[in-house]
């Protein structure tokens, strides 16, 4: 359901015959028969839109419009019976128009804003919910309006000052809740966020999105300890939650990890393996001198042996 307001059939209809107060009695006359037109297509369209059976409130707000094009109001209903059919081009249009017939309709820059944050045109939409807030600046719709915008364009610090003052003002809007703590997530913010789905915890304890996030706030934070229960409890709620089930794995995975003790592995220097010496490095030098020592003693042997003996005769002819 939108969450811009109703106008009541007696209000509108006061407004539209009102505007020809001054008239003499003539015009004044043609002139109301002219504002009152699609009046009643109108009052029957309000009703079907509160009975949520939008498509033949279109019908009717389509019939008052063609009767009275000049009416913001008719509009305005008809963009919010077709933001509601998920009709978010035709939805902006009608919003536009109402804007465009009266530049100072707040409930028209509030319904274009939810369209605008249906197409996460997040600029656009916190334009009109700025608007909206200059022409009414108690509207507490274009504060949590401009808070959605702000979330979409990270601007976490903006958003959650908008929050806060949408809490204080409804303090039991769980909605506002769960996106001030995305907001403080994106500011790291962890403890601020984890306060908050606690506290939406606290009003429902069977709320498995808000322990799903606390459980994933957890396990930023690296408390794998805390997010486990977390994740055990919604897949009791919805076993079927494949998701909230990777992410039990994986936190219990972490948990694992983080508890594992580190096991010392002592690994000794690689030594080289001794090969086979070769024979150079085999001879010793003391075997090296005795080798000298014996190789004289033959020579002096030698020369003892044949001193005084004739040396041979040549026999090449002289």
């Amino acid at each position: 359901m939108m969450i811009t307001s109703r106008i009541t059939t007696a209000l509108i209809a006061a407004y539209l015959f009102g505007t020809a107060s001054f008239a003499p009695a003539k015009e004044k006359a043609a002139a109301k028969e002219k504002a009152g037109a699609g009046t009643s297509d109108y009052a029957k369209g309000v009703q079907l839109l509160d009975s949520k059976q939008y498509e033949q409130a279109v019908t009717e707000f389509t019939a008052a419009i063609q009767a009275n094009a000049k009416q913001p109001a008719f509009y305005e209903a008809r963009g919010s019976a077709n933001f509601e059919l998920q009709r978010f081009q035709e939805a902006g249009d009608d919003f536009s128009k109402a804007i465009e017939l009266s530049p100072k309709d707040m409930r028209a820059y509030v319904g274009r804003s939810q369209v605008f944050l249906q197409q996460k045109n997040y600029q656009q939409a916190l334009a009109d919910t700025e608007k909206a807030i200059e022409i009414k600046p108690d509207e507490i719709t274009a504060l949590k309006l401009r808070a959605f915008a702000e979330l979409g364009l990270s601007q976490w610090d903006k958003a959650v000052a908008d929050f806060t003052a949408v809490i204080q003002k409804k303090p039991d809007d769980m909605q506002t809740y769960d996106r001030r703590a995305l907001a403080y997530r994106g500011l790291k913010n962890f403890d601020a966020a984890v306060a908050d789905y606690t506290f939406i915890l606290d009003k429902n304890p069977n709320d498995t999105e808000a322990l799903t996030k606390r459980g994933y706030t957890y396990s930023l934070m690296g408390q794998y300890e805390k997010a486990i229960p977390d994740y055990q409890a919604a897949l009791k709620l919805n076993p079927q939650d494949n998701d909230t089930f990777s992410r039990l794995q994986w936190t219990q995975s972490q948990l694992a990890a983080k508890n594992a003790t580190p096991v010392a592995t002592t690994t000794a220097a690689p030594t080289a393996t001794p090969g086979k010496p070769s024979l150079i490095t085999q001879i010793k030098p003391l075997y090296i001198v005795i080798g000298v020592v014996v190789l004289i003693l033959i020579a002096v042997i030698v020369r003892l042996l044949t001193r005084g003996k004739a040396e041979e005769t040549s026999h090449i002819i002289r």
